[in-house]
């Protein structure tokens, strides 16, 4: 797998794991990480992100929507 393929992965990922954890529905969360640049987010992190387990990032992504003034 590419590392294109590896960010988009972890994208979809993460994108489930949120909509879990908030209890939202994926299109909910699909929309907040439009509106928040979320997955650009996860892009630009992308050196940092992937030697990271998924909770870590996670809590990372929370923060960042937190700093971005989102209602979490």
């Amino acid at each position: 797998m590419d590392e294109e393929q590896q960010i988009l992965f972890m994208q979809i990922r993460l994108i489930r794991m949120v909509s879990e954890k908030l209890g939202i529905t994926l299109k909910q969360t699909a929309e907040m990480f439009d509106k928040f640049k979320v997955l650009q987010f996860i892009r630009d992190c992308w050196g940092i992100f992937h030697v990271e387990g998924d909770n870590a990032v996670y809590e990372e992504i929370r923060e960042y929507l937190i700093s971005k003034g989102a209602a979490i």
